[in-house]
């Protein structure tokens, strides 16, 4: 029995001389091959050969037995065959004519054409060339072209590639990715759950970043609040080691006081005295603070005078309130009490007893003595008023301002310690008073201070000025602190000085010259008039020793000669007076 001839792939025969031709793929991607429609090959011969399976021909001789004739696998032929070992046939190939081989022994006739899966065609047909075949070698069809050859169906090669054969062995089963096709309903779904997941995580994270944020303000809260507390405690001069700032007063500064300033007036002197009358509710001690007139106190346009000069020319508002400023204490109000009403206080009172320094003689010559040196004396108003306003010429001035701190702290030792009783004594004065001091509050605190004077919780105490007008800083931490809790801030003794201009040089443009001249030389004019009548020199007016150079600078601006600076009446609203005569060329 002959053996089937063999080949190299699905029909194609290595020893045949014409080039094979590819009908397709099979189900693996392994190229299908043809032979040539006319069944000639390169000097063989075939008879009785069909088309069958994937192309490959059958040789209806290739099988057949002894006697007739030797095939091409033939053993029991005669002929010399390529594989014969006997017989006379010399041919390549048996030329006999046999039936078709029917591998499963039902087959009977014609064989039915089959059909190439990829492209549908009968396998045999002549495949159109389409396009280049990446998956297979080219073949050549004579005329010098390669048809080219389109791959599987990705279809086809994902099937393949489930089974583990072809190029798409290794691709991905188009089902790992069925989720992309399914309904919308159930897309929705998955969407809703990522959405939910994902605000649970953003609602998470929220909510520790506004924890984080909750924390780190509290914690800047904490440190404001603690760098706060301790700048007050420094302020206030509370840390134990530290000096302290500006609000530090020490064990004096939070103590309560009331303070009132009270101006002496004598219509018919210059003999003029402003005390303080403090009273402090949190030691129970009542003072009387002298303060001398050549304290230097700012104005409110910001010059620097004496005390006493803004007694008499700024008026009470605008010296207490420089007082205030001065001194660092809270006056409540002004008290001016005038002559007249201090002898009609004392009256009120029933009269004085003090210690007498000095002997005030009578008002024309030959009478008695109005008060006569001595210890407790009895006063009545009249004598009260002459002793509180006396100054013996070699005396200064604070001589008068002490005598006037006795005869008040005597007044007080008389005054009734009730309210009403001593608003009642206030209000028998018949004054007028200042608008930030009513009776009832004067006659309150007049009786406060009673009670302290009465209960020898009473003092009196000048407050010491340098020449300038300023106070020391000893004087300042001591006697300032320590009875009105203040800290001082003393006025500029440099300042500009008040100048006032009296026209007596017959030109009635020269004073607006001189003003003119002043102030661009630095100076403040405080006001200009014409004089009564013409002179013939300048002169440049001072009260004060303290105001001499002021005075000389002031000559020296307008021109004129140093002998025109000399002592004098200078207006009280002013540093220094200036008289403008004929010989002053503006």
């Amino acid at each position: 029995m002959s053996q089937p001839h063999d080949s190299d792939d699905h029909g194609w025969n290595p020893y045949d001389g014409q080039q094979p031709r590819i009908l397709g793929y099979d189900e693996y991607g392994r190229p299908v091959y043809a032979r040539d429609p006319a069944g000639q090959g390169g000097g063989r011969q075939q008879t009785g050969t069909q088309e069958y399976g994937y192309g490959q021909p059958y040789d209806a001789g290739a099988y057949g037995g002894a006697g007739q004739g030797a095939g091409t696998y033939g053993t029991g032929g005669y002929g010399t065959g390529a594989y014969g070992t006997g017989g006379y046939d010399t041919g390549a190939y048996d030329t006999g004519t046999f039936d078709a081989y029917d591998p499963y022994g039902t087959q009977t006739g014609s064989i039915p054409p089959v059909t190439d899966p990829y492209t549908g065609q009968p396998y045999g047909a002549p495949a159109a060339p389409e396009s280049f075949d990446p998956y297979g070698p080219a073949a050549d069809t004579g005329t010098g072209t390669v048809p080219a050859q389109s791959p599987p169906p990705a279809a086809e090669r994902t099937a393949a590639a489930r089974r583990g054969a072809g190029p798409d062995a290794d691709a991905y089963d188009t089902d790992q990715f069925s989720f992309v096709e399914e309904e919308a309903e159930e897309s929705e779904d998955v969407i809703d759950w990522l959405k939910f997941s994902e605000s649970r995580t953003e609602r998470r994270e929220e909510a520790k970043r506004r924890g984080r944020n909750r924390k780190r303000a509290l914690v800047i809260l904490l440190v404001l609040a603690l760098l706060g507390g301790v700048g007050y405690l420094w302020w206030a001069g509370k840390l134990p080691g530290l000096d302290g700032g500006p609000g530090a007063g020490g064990p004096a500064a939070g103590q309560q006081r009331d303070v009132l300033v009270v101006h002496l007036r004598d219509p018919d002197s210059e003999a003029n005295a402003t005390a303080l009358l403090v009273d402090n509710a949190t030691t129970e001690q009542g003072t009387t603070l002298l303060l001398p007139n050549s304290l230097a106190v700012t104005t409110s346009d910001g010059s620097t005078t004496t005390l006493g000069k803004s007694v008499e020319s700024e008026g009470a508002t605008p010296t207490r309130d420089a007082l205030s400023q001065l001194l660092g204490a809270d006056i409540k109000g002004t008290w001016r009490l005038d002559t007249p009403f201090l002898e009609t206080l004392v009256d009120a009172v029933g009269g004085v007893t003090l210690d007498v320094d000095a002997t005030v003689r009578g008002e024309k010559k030959g009478d008695d003595p109005l008060v006569e040196k001595g210890r407790e004396r009895e006063l009545d108003g009249r004598a009260a008023v002459a002793y509180a306003t006396h100054r013996e010429e070699a005396e200064p001035r604070t001589a008068q301002l002490e005598r006037f701190g006795q005869v008040m702290e005597a007044v007080l030792d008389q005054m009734s310690t009730d309210k009403a009783s001593a608003t009642k004594t206030v209000e028998s004065l018949g004054q007028i008073l200042d608008p930030s001091l009513s009776q009832a509050s004067l006659g309150a605190s007049l009786a406060s201070l009673a009670a302290r004077a009465q209960a020898d919780a009473y003092e009196t105490r000048v407050l010491p000025a340098e020449p300038d007008g300023t106070l020391s800083a000893e004087t300042g931490d001591g006697m300032v602190k320590d009875v009105l809790g203040g800290t001082v801030q003393n006025s500029d003794p440099d300042a500009a000085p008040r100048v006032l201009l009296r026209n007596a040089a017959g030109d009635e443009g020269a004073d607006d010259a001189a003003r003119v001249t002043l102030v661009n030389g630095g100076f403040s004019v405080v006001g200009a008039s014409e004089a009564d009548g013409a002179e013939k020199t300048s002169k440049v007016l001072y009260a004060e020793a303290a105001q001499k150079e002021r005075a000389q600078a002031v000559a020296k601006t307008l021109g004129l000669p140093d002998n025109a600076v000399r002592k004098g009446d200078a207006a009280g609203n002013a540093d220094v007076t200036v008289v403008l005569g004929q010989d002053y060329d503006g």
